[in-house]
C-alpha cells in the first residue's frame, strides 16, 4: 500500500469516526429528552395492547430490574427514532465521496426522505397493524386462559415489528440508490415484478406475529405498493445512459 492509499484510508476512517460521533451525540440528546417523559411515552406505547386486554388486566415484569431496563430501552428507541434524520444524513455523508458532484446535491433530500420513510413505516406498523394483530392474539383468552403478557415480551415483539416496517418503507430509497450505482434499472424491476410480489408475501408471513391472512396482507400490501413506487422512482431518478456524448466527441476528433 503506497502513501497515497494510506492517506486515503486514514481520511476515510476519520470521516467514519466523525459520522459516528455526530450520530451518537444526536441519539444521546434525544435519549435524554425522551427519558424525561418516558412515563407518557410508555402509556402511548402500551395502548394497542391495553385496548384489547380484559378488564383489570395489565402487563407484568418477572424480575426486579426488568421494568427499569424497559424504560431505558424505550427511551433509547425513541432517541434513535428522533435522531434518525441526523443518522441518515451521516450515512449519506459517509458515502458522498463515491458520488458524482451532481449526485451530492441530493444528499440532504435523500437523508430527509430516508428518515421520513423509516418513521412513516414505523407509524404505519403502530397505527394500522398493531391494533388488529394484538386483538387477534388476545382473542384466545377465555375462562381458563388468562393473558399475562410481560413487559419484556411486548417490547421485543413491538420493536421487531417497528424496525421491520421502518426498513420495508425504505425500499424506494434503496432502489434509487442501487439505480444510481448502476445495479438495477426500471426495466429490471418490471421484469422481476412477479418474484418481488411472491417474496413480499413470504417476508410478511415470516415477520407478522399472527398466522391470519388479514395481518399478513397488511405487511405484504405495503411491500407490493412500495415496489411499484420504486419502479417509478428508479425510472425518474435512476442513472441515465448518455449516448450522444461519445458521438459528439468522435465527430469532433474527426473534424480535427
Amino acid at each position: 500500500m503506497d502513501e497515497f492509499q494510506k492517506q486515503a484510508l486514514t481520511d476515510h476512517l476519520t470521516e467514519l469516526r466523525s459520522c459516528l460521533v455526530i450520530s451518537l451525540i444526536a441519539v444521546g440528546v434525544c435519549f435524554a429528552g425522551a427519558y424525561g417523559v418516558v412515563d407518557q411515552i410508555g402509556e402511548w406505547f402500551f395502548k394497542p395492547l391495553f385496548d384489547v386486554l380484559p378488564d383489570k388486566s395489565s402487563l407484568i415484569f418477572t424480575s426486579y430490574q426488568e421494568a427499569f431496563f424497559f424504560y431505558l430501552k424505550l427511551a433509547l428507541t425513541c432517541g434513535v427514532l428522533l435522531a434518525s434524520p441526523v443518522i441518515f444524513l451521516q450515512i449519506w455523508r459517509f458515502v458522498a465521496p463515491g458520488l458524482y458532484k451532481h449526485e451530492k446535491r441530493v444528499l440532504l433530500p435523500f437523508a430527509l426522505l430516508s428518515a421520513f420513510c423509516f418513521l412513516g413505516g414505523a407509524a404505519f406498523g403502530y397505527l394500522v397493524v398493531f391494533p388488529p394483530a394484538f386483538k387477534f392474539l388476545m382473542g384466545y383468552s377465555n375462562d381458563f386462559l388468562s393473558p399475562m403478557p410481560t413487559v419484556k415480551e411486548y417490547f421485543s415483539l413491538s420493536l421487531r415489528l417497528l424496525i421491520a416496517f421502518g426498513a420495508i418503507f425504505e425500499l424506494p430509497v434503496l432502489m434509487v440508490l442501487l439505480a444510481k450505482l448502476g445495479i438495477v434499472n426500471a426495466a429490471f424491476l418490471r421484469k422481476h415484478r412477479k418474484y418481488a410480489f411472491l417474496l413480499s408475501f413470504v417476508i410478511a408471513a415470516i415477520l407478522t406475529p399472527t398466522p391470519d391472512v388479514v395481518n399478513q396482507c397488511m405487511m405484504a400490501g405495503p411491500l407490493v405498493i412500495l415496489y411499484e413506487v420504486s419502479i417509478v422512482a428508479v425510472w425518474m431518478f435512476g442513472r441515465k445512459k448518455v449516448v450522444e456524448e461519445p458521438n459528439e466527441l468522435s465527430s469532433g476528433e474527426g473534424e480535427a
